[in-house]
C-alpha cells in the first residue's frame, strides 16, 4: 500500500506503475532474449550459492519478493530448487565454511527481508561463525517498496554484526524515495549501515537524464550513494523494458557535468563469464604487451 501510495491516480505511465503492472508484451519473445540472460545456472556451486566473482558469493536466502518487478532478470529462476530452511542451506554454508577465498556474502532472492527477523538471525549468526567472511551485503528492494520492514529490532541485530553490514537497495526513479521509503532510508544511513542503489535503465520509466538526475539527487541528500545503473538484461518477457544504449551513454555523461562524482552511478551490463560487471562503454583495448585474458588480440579490463 505504501508503494501503491505514491503513484499517481489514472496515469497508466506512472514510473512507479510500469515497474510492476503485468502487460501483453510480456508475451513476446523477440530474438536475443533467453531464460537466463546472466546465466546463473552456470554459477550455481550448490544449490542456493552462486559465485560469478572473485572474493564474494551470493546465497539466495528466499525466491518470494514484495512485489514481481516486471522487468526482474530472475524472472525464470528455479526458485524450488533453492533452500527453505535451515538445514537445506547448510551444503551452500559449507561450501562457504570451506573456501577462504570468499571474505564477503550476499544475500539475495527473491528478497532477504522477506525471512522473519529469527530466520535472518540464525543466518547470519551461521555467517558470523565464518572466519574468513568479513561482510554482508544485502541486495532488497524492501526498504523501497515496503519500508515498514525496517524494523528497531532488524536495524540494531545488523548494527551488532560482527561483519560489516553493507545494503544495496533498488530504487528506479525519485518519487519511489519519498514519504516512508525515505524515512526507512535515513533508519538505515543513521544506524551506520552504508547504502548504496542499483537501478535499471528501463524504457518508459527512468530512460532521460532528467530522470537520472532526480533520482541521484534524491538519492544522495538521503545519504545513499549511487552505485550502478544496469542496462537491461535480455530475459525473456522484458523486451519492452529495453531503452538505448546510446542514450543511456549520454544521460551518464550529462550527470557527469552536472553532479558530483560521488553522485554518478556507473553504468554497467552483466556478461556471462566475465570477472565483474562490464562497464559501458567497456574501456579501451590494452594497446601495450601481452593481452590480460590471454592469447591474441585485443582485450578488454574489467
Amino acid at each position: 500500500r505504501s508503494y501503491l501510495a505514491r503513484m499517481q491516480p489514472g496515469d497508466a505511465a506512472d514510473p512507479l506503475l510500469r515497474q510492476v503492472l503485468a502487460v501483453a508484451h510480456e508475451l513476446e519473445t523477440p530474438p536475443g532474449f533467453s531464460l537466463d540472460a546472466v546465466d546463473d545456472t552456470a554459477a550455481t556451486r550448490v544449490p542456493g550459492l552462486l559465485q560469478k566473482y572473485a572474493g564474494r558469493a551470493l546465497l539466495i536466502a528466499t525466491g518470494t519478493c514484495a512485489v514481481h518487478c516486471r522487468y526482474c532478470f530472475r524472472r525464470h529462476f528455479p526458485y524450488g530448487e533453492a533452500p527453505r530452511t535451515l538445514a537445506d542451506w547448510q551444503p551452500a554454508l559449507d561450501a562457504i565454511a570451506a573456501d577462504d577465498t570468499i571474505r564477503e556474502v550476499i544475500l539475495s532472492g527473491g528478497d532477504p527481508l522477506m525471512l522473519t527477523d529469527a530466520r535472518l538471525a540464525e543466518l547470519l549468526s551461521r555467517l558470523e561463525s565464518v572466519s574468513h567472511v568479513r561482510r554482508l551485503r544485502m541486495h532488497s528492494r524492501l526498504p523501497i517498496v515496503l519500508p515498514s520492514r525496517l524494523t528497531p529490532g532488524l536495524l540494531d541485530r545488523f548494527s551488532r554484526s560482527r561483519l560489516r553490514v553493507w545494503f544495496v537497495v533498488h530504487a528506479n526513479h525519485a518519487n519511489e524515495l519519498v514519504a516512508d521509503c525515505a524515512d526507512a532510508l535515513r533508519r538505515l544511513v543513521d544506524a551506520g549501515i552504508p547504502v548504496l542503489n542499483q537501478a535499471v535503465w528501463l524504457r518508459g520509466v527512468n530512460d532521460s537524464a532528467e530522470a537520472q538526475r532526480a533520482l541521484s539527487e534524491r538519492l544522495i541528500d538521503l545519504g545513499v550513494q549511487p552505485y550502478y545503473l544496469h542496462l537491461l538484461d535480455r530475459v525473456v518477457g522484458t523486451a519492452h523494458f529495453e531503452a538505448s544504449e546510446e542514450k543511456a551513454i549520454a544521460a551518464i555523461e550529462a550527470l557527469r557535468a552536472s553532479l558530483p562524482g560521488y553522485a554518478v552511478p556507473q553504468l554497467v551490463r552483466e556478461e556471462p563469464g566475465a570477472r565483474s560487471k562490464t562497464p559501458v562503454p567497456p574501456p579501451a583495448s590494452v594497446s601495450h604487451g601481452a593481452s590480460v585474458a590471454g592469447g591474441s588480440g585485443e582485450s578488454r579490463l574489467r
